[in-house]
């Protein structure tokens, strides 16, 4: 076999919010490696895995680089998170 492989790692979550939030906090924690694709990231109830929603926005900004910020932020996107240098 070739090609792409994706990982599914299922997590339980009590809700879509927590489940989010999770989503997020695994994305931005393994964010460093190449690999790994952030605006790649939803979630989905276990018996509704066919039904998913996104974790990050991922719009695509100036100079190539995407927005980090939530897919339902209010925000004006950006491509690092508020409060963290050097990132």
């Amino acid at each position: 076999m070739t090609g792409r492989f994706v990982i599914h790692l299922p997590v339980r979550a009590s809700d879509l919010a927590r489940a989010k939030m999770l989503g997020r906090t695994a994305g931005r924690s393994l964010g460093f490696l190449a690999a790994v694709e952030l605006g790649g990231i939803t979630v989905s109830a276990e018996d509704d895995q066919g039904v998913r929603h996104w974790v990050f926005c991922d719009r695509k900004l100036d100079g190539g680089r995407r927005c980090v910020l939530r897919a339902d932020h209010v925000t004006a996107c950006t491509t690092r998170l508020p409060g963290r240098r050097g990132r």
